[in-house]
């Protein structure tokens, strides 16, 4: 394949991947709300510095799935872990991921 045939596919291509600002500050929108978050039994910690992480409701592009909590290590002494949630954004509904804290 020769270098002019080349060129517009990787133009394509570039501008296909490439993340818009817009979407990556959104997301997905959902136009269902999120059902209750499932109550779980929290188990003891396997050890010293692991943090809980409660479950959530994910959309996987047609329907809600429980996500069940579990327990990680913290990244780092005294992180906090803040849960995702889920926003109301205009007429549905918008993940926002959990992160760690200080």
């Amino acid at each position: 394949m020769n270098r002019r045939a080349i060129l517009p596919l990787l133009c394509g291509a570039t501008l296909t991947l490439s993340a818009s600002p817009s979407f990556a500050r959104v997301g997905v929108v959902v136009g269902i709300a999120p059902p209750p978050p499932v109550v779980e039994a929290v188990p003891a910690p396997p050890a010293a510095g692991y943090v809980w992480q409660p479950g959530y409701w994910s959309w996987n592009g047609v329907q809600y799935v429980w996500v069940p909590g579990a327990y990680v290590a913290a990244p780092y002494v005294g992180a906090a872990w803040i849960p995702g949630r889920w926003i109301r954004h205009g007429d549905g509904w918008v993940w926002a991921a959990g992160h760690w804290r200080r």
